[in-house]
């Protein structure tokens, strides 16, 4: 896996952290004020509180269980018991690679030169759960892998699949620009309906 979608802009708005996840790997999703995606491993490295919990602070992103807060580069440079203590380098946040590009939110566990997925131009439409892992959704469209699948229907559907457990997945779904966004949620549900009745 390279880049793997993980939400959509609309979503995750300046100020904002989310709860993710990439299979195995748990995510805090967070858009700080000037605009910029992060995502971080979700445990703060104090006692293991889930920072998606937290709170954005201006550049920085503070757990809410004793507010440490850690800059962008996720080291910790705020400690709120502990005000004229400089934190060491040592206490710090696993972070990986985030871009948002095209509303869509996109995350690389692993350091890539691989290009983002071509869009094509279509624009975001909703992000919505289904009861199917990722490679049996991608097998049921032909498809060679997961990362985005084309889906021939009369709004140009693209599918940003992101894998999080062995029996669930998330779609990102993306149309052409003049589709009724209305009609392609309505088509995106009954698509849904229709994967989760396929044998596994």
């Amino acid at each position: 896996m390279n880049w793997i979608a993980v939400g959509l802009k609309e979503d995750v708005p300046p100020g904002v952290v989310i709860p993710s996840r990439i299979a195995d790997t748990e995510l805090a999703v967070w858009c700080s004020p000037s605009g910029n995606y992060h995502a971080w491993s979700d445990r703060c490295p104090h006692r293991g509180m889930r920072l998606s919990h937290g709170f954005v602070r201006g550049e920085t992103l503070a757990c809410i269980y004793h507010g440490w807060q850690y800059n962008e580069a996720g080291s910790c440079d705020y400690i709120p018991a502990h005000p004229k203590l400089t934190p060491p380098d040592t206490i710090c946040v696993p972070t990986y690679r985030c871009i948002e590009a095209g509303g869509v939110i996109w995350v690389s566990l692993t350091e890539t030169d691989t290009p983002l997925p071509a869009l094509g131009g279509r624009q975001t439409v909703r992000s919505l759960p289904v009861s199917m892992s990722a490679p049996d959704l991608a097998a049921h469209f032909g498809a060679a892998g997961f990362t985005t699948i084309a889906v021939v229907s009369d709004y140009d559907v693209m599918l940003a699949v992101q894998p999080c457990t062995d029996g669930e997945c998330m779609i990102h779904a993306l149309a052409a620009p003049d589709a009724d966004r209305s009609a392609v949620s309505r088509w995106l549900e009954e698509l849904r309906a229709t994967l989760e009745r396929v044998p596994a």
